[in-house]
């Protein structure tokens, strides 16, 4: 599937399957990516059961120690700590310089560890010129967070529907309430999180302008990897195509 950082992607004919979950930038707290885990070295890190690729924080620069090759960071955006190393490129221009301790600044980049240590291995730093900013991202990061625990929000007429606790059979709180009728229905034939994926879709209103990937992989259960080779398969067969952007999924009619 295309992903909306650019990199190469399992889209059909594609030669890499990507998890689009995984490629898209999420805004976090510090303290999210000091809570998040990860099965072994080369394993993609977990935030309340989602992996995440590149992610973005507005924090305080408390500390900068520049180097020959690179300029190290500590940050504090008032839920914890955490340092940003961002290398030096001779060939471009360096936004370090415009940077100074006791500053706000957005910083955008993968969660990386050494050792015992955590820290941002940040590809794109700069700082933050609307007092504002700080609080719009804290914002966004709760708004992303509680989308992807619970699904979007309902739109205006909607009843809302919480979430059950835990997940059966890969199943949720919108794909259980028409299982009975999918296995009877043209989608029968596939395979669970497949059949999941689909009604899910299908349930949300206005369905027509797309459902996010994240909350589709909320909803259907299973892992970003499960969930983004499932929708390839999906799309492959005709059954699903995305609209307006390539992280939003429709059902074929």
């Amino acid at each position: 599937m295309p992903s909306p950082a650019g990199s190469t992607s399992g889209s059909p004919g594609g030669a890499i399957k990507r998890s689009g979950i995984t490629q898209s930038l999420r805004p976090t707290t510090i303290k999210q990516l000091r809570q998040a885990t990860q099965a072994h070295a080369d394993a993609d890190w977990v935030i309340d059961d989602m992996e995440i690729g590149p992610v973005t924080v507005v924090a305080m620069v408390i500390k900068i120690s520049p180097q020959a090759t690179n300029c190290m960071y500590d940050l504090d955006d008032g839920t914890g700590t955490i340092q940003a190393r961002h290398w030096v490129d001779s060939t471009r221009a360096n936004d370090d310089n415009t940077i100074s301790e006791q500053m706000y600044v957005r910083v955008m980049g993968n969660l990386k560890s050494f050792g015992n240590s955590r820290f941002i291995n940040a590809n794109h730093i700069r700082p933050v010129a609307d007092e504002h900013e700080p609080y719009y991202h804290t914002l966004e990061a709760c708004t992303v967070t509680m989308i992807m625990q619970r699904g979007p929000p309902p739109r205006p007429g909607q009843e809302f529907k919480p979430p059950v606790n835990g997940k059966a059979n890969g199943t949720s709180a919108y794909t259980a309430q028409g299982g009975t009728a999918v296995a009877q229905d043209k989608y029968a034939h596939l395979p669970p999180i497949q059949r999941n994926i689909i009604n899910f879709i299908l349930s949300q209103p206005n369905h027509t302008e797309g459902v996010h990937i994240a909350a589709i992989a909320r909803a259907a259960g299973g892992n970003a990897h499960a969930i983004s080779a499932a929708l390839d398969s999906l799309m492959d067969d005709g059954h699903v195509y995305t609209t307006c952007d390539e992280n939003h999924f429709d059902v074929s009619v």
